[in-house]
């Protein structure tokens, strides 16, 4: 039976071996899907044993995507374009990695959510891991207006310069801005901080917010609530980092395996089983 696993500091939280069994019941692959620690300063160590061991690929979260995407021989356009990489594959020509963070969001939204990004103007609030690994997916559906602000400015600013090629063969309109001077009426607002984890307030004023239009937290369950309910409070449609969370996976699946899962069964179980939890 091929393993994989999901390595991260911490990594007792996550889902993903329960999407991942789901996928393999589902398509009828023979693998398993396991939880594995890292210490702080031990993820290539840590990797490297679980390869060694016959293992097939990894899942990669926080905080070492940067580290998966340097210890790896080949990467994806999206992983080089992002310099982070949440999915390794081990195979015999070296790693291969990806990062499929940005196209999970990507078909959350426009698959599970329903809103259509191009044409749509859109602020990506944060500049880090996540951020970078979203914005060239984001960039591919050709909204019409891109704005990406952090707490540091400069670092927004390097993702753009960062991303400007691919602005402009999408023809999109990107452009770093302040935080407390952005816009305003935004038709998609994400969320790609950390803030929501550490329950800080973002300096963004209400009005970003368009009365009906998307804003999307990263995060799913208690840290991506406080968020939420304030773009609620202010006419925004609120949604959870969930679909992101499942519909990565099926990315990272078909990298591994060659086989798309269904995604929307494997999402409706996950939310009613965390509910569950919560009660």
């Amino acid at each position: 039976m091929d393993r994989y696993a999901v390595v991260g500091h911490p990594v007792e939280h996550s889902q993903s071996p329960y999407i991942h069994e789901r996928f393999a019941e589902q398509t009828g692959q023979a693998m398993s899907y396991e939880r594995l620690p890292a210490p702080p300063d031990g993820f290539a160590r840590t990797v490297r044993e679980f390869a060694a061991g016959g293992a097939r690929g990894c899942n990669v979260t926080v905080p070492f995507k940067g580290e998966a995407w340097a210890l790896a021989a080949h990467r994806t356009e999206r992983a080089a374009l992002a310099g982070t990489a949440n999915t390794l594959r081990f195979d015999a020509d070296g790693w291969h990695a990806d990062n499929t963070d940005g196209v999970g969001l990507v078909r959350d939204i426009t698959r599970q959510a329903g809103v259509a990004i191009g044409g749509a103007r859109v602020l990506l609030v944060g500049a880090g891991g996540a951020a970078a690994g979203a914005l060239g997916p984001l960039l591919a559906e050709r909204p019409a207006a891109l704005i990406v602000v952090n707490r540091t400015p400069a670092r927004a600013e390097e993702l753009v310069r960062r991303h400007a090629a691919a602005a402009s063969v999408h023809g999109v309109d990107l452009q770093a801005a302040a935080l407390a001077d952005c816009g305003t009426g935004f038709d998609i607002v994400v969320n790609a901080t950390s803030a929501s984890l550490n329950e800080a307030a973002l300096p963004l004023a209400p009005a970003v917010f368009r009365r009906g239009g998307l804003a999307l937290d990263m995060m799913y369950g208690p840290a991506a609530r406080p968020f939420l309910a304030w773009a609620e409070s202010h006419g925004a449609v609120p949604r959870d980092g969930l679909g992101m969370l499942v519909e990565q996976a099926a990315e990272a699946f078909w990298f591994w395996r060659g086989v798309r899962p269904d995604v929307p069964p494997v999402l409706r179980a996950l939310r009613e089983r965390l509910a569950q939890t919560v009660a």
